[in-house]
This record gives C-alpha cells, structure tokens and sequence, in this order.
C-alpha cells in the first residue's frame, strides 16, 4: 500500500495529474515555484499556496554545501557492495585522498575506497591549509545542493590553493562546478535542470556515449572555460557543458554521477583514472 507507506515515513505524494502534460510545461517554460500541501479536509487556501510558492527567491545564490556538510572530519573505509560478500571494508595503506564533503554521496566513497583509496573526509569549510596538511596523494570535490557560485566565495580559494601544489584533483556535481570556477570559468542557473537515470553523455575524447545519471540545476558555461581547460564531456539532450579537463594535469571533472547505483556503470572507469594519476606519481 503505497500511501500507507509514505504516510508512515512522512512523505507527501502527487497523484492524479497529467504527468506528459507537466513534463511538457516544464521543457518550454522552465522549471516553476511550486508550492505542496496537505489537508486531510482536502481545503486550500489556493491563492495563498500559489503566493507563497512566487515568493520564493529560488537556488540562486544560496549556499547550501554547509547545511549538508559533516560536522567534523572523518576516516572511510567501506567499498562498494558485491556479490556475495556485501559491503567490504578496504584493508591496509592505500592512496591518500582527502574528500571534501559539500554533501557527499556515500557511494561516492565507496568507490574511492573500491580503487584504492585511504580516504579521509573533510567538512565544506576546509581551507586549503587544511587539506594539504593531511599530505594527500589526491583531493576530492564532492556533489552537494546549491548555487556553486554562493559555495565557491569560500571553496573556490581552497581548491586554488590546491591546485597551486599540482596534486590529482577530481570533482563530481557541485564540485565539478567549482572546479571550473577555480579555473576560471562561469556557472549559470539552467532553464531546467537534469534529474534522473539515463541520461546520454558523449566523451569528446574517445567518441563514446555514456548512460548516466544527473541532478543538478546549475551548468558550467563552457564558452567561459579558459585557456588550458577543456571541454571533455557533453549532454547530448541539451549540449550542456558535462566534464573538463585541465590540459597537461591530472586534474578532472564532471557533472553527472558515475557512482550512481543501481543503473549503468559505464563511467566509473574516471575513479580509476583517479587513481591511476596518483599512482602514477609515486616513486617506482
């Protein structure tokens, strides 16, 4: 019994609508305000619901990495589930990556410690004198909610403070969009956002399509990425900016989730080449 359920976990549901209709309302008009209610007497105050929700000042500008984010730093060990064993944890040194929580999706470091990782989250608020000085082989930037522009007055000094010590740095999400406003580049607020399973990537690299999945409201506007960075990943629903690449260093990221589970697992191959760039600098 599916309202039973949501009932049981407070969860409000929307039924009885033209679910093709509002998809197409949205495609051309953008994403809208909307404001839900619930009244078991089933009466609303329709005019106040709907001045409430274009009251509403919306994502932009807003920071919402700390609100999120860890309260303090923390070790991680746990890899990704298999069959039969389940969750494992990962044994022994590793590569030291420090992950930077801005709402971090465990999976996420599973599949850094699937790779190789000795991970070591740190909350949003890190400065880059706290990340270098856990001496990482590797720096994280992780997904999170909100505006990156708002997130970025104070992760993009930490990542340009990263950057300047040429380490491996990888980013995914809310992270892949400061990192190219460290670099600097620009994001915007997209007219609606990507959401959901199955979504078609090309890598401009080597040509192939990658199935994903995506949730994000804001893009990097590739026609702002400088000299030196690369567009590396497009949408092929939209031709929306999806990865970059800073020429000549291990430095990457992207929009979508490659640790998206269940689903496709076509691009988790940028965890291992995560990893590979960091070993690649140690010594032989």
């Amino acid at each position: 019994d599916l309202t039973a359920w949501m009932a049981k976990i407070g969860r409000i549901g929307v039924g009885g609508i033209d679910t093709r209709r509002l998809t197409r309302a949205i495609r051309q008009q953008g994403a809208p305000h909307v404001a839900l209610a619930h009244n078991p007497d089933g009466v609303f105050d329709i005019e106040k619901l709907v001045a409430k929700a274009r009251a509403w000042k919306g994502l932009v500008g807003l920071d919402l990495a700390k609100d999120v984010t860890c309260a303090q730093s923390y070790r991680w060990d746990e890899m990704r589930w298999a069959w039969p064993e389940g969750y494992q944890q990962r044994k022994g040194p590793g590569l030291r990556v420090v992950a930077v929580d801005y709402g971090a999706k465990r999976n996420i470091l599973r599949c850094l410690a699937s790779v190789g990782c000795e991970v070591t989250v740190l909350p949003a608020s890190a400065t880059a004198e706290d990340v270098l000085a856990l001496n990482p082989e590797g720096v994280f930037l992780s997904n999170g909610p909100g505006d990156p522009a708002a997130t970025g007055n104070y992760a993009v000094p930490m990542i340009q403070g990263v950057l300047s010590r040429d380490l491996p740095l990888f980013g995914i999400c809310l992270g892949h969009q400061m990192l190219a406003l460290a670099l600097g580049a620009k994001t915007r607020k997209m007219n609606h956002g990507h959401h959901g399973a199955n979504h078609p990537v090309k890598d401009l690299t080597t040509g192939k399509v990658e199935i994903t999945s995506m949730n994000h409201g804001f893009t990097v506007d590739a026609d702002s990425l400088p000299k030196g960075v690369a567009e590396t990943h497009v949408s092929l629903f939209d031709g929306t900016n999806c990865g970059i690449a800073v020429t000549g260093k291990p430095v990457f990221s992207v929009q979508y989730h490659p640790e998206a589970s269940p689903g496709p697992q076509d691009s988790f191959y940028l965890f291992e080449r995560f990893a590979a760039d960091m070993q690649a600098r140690r010594p032989a």
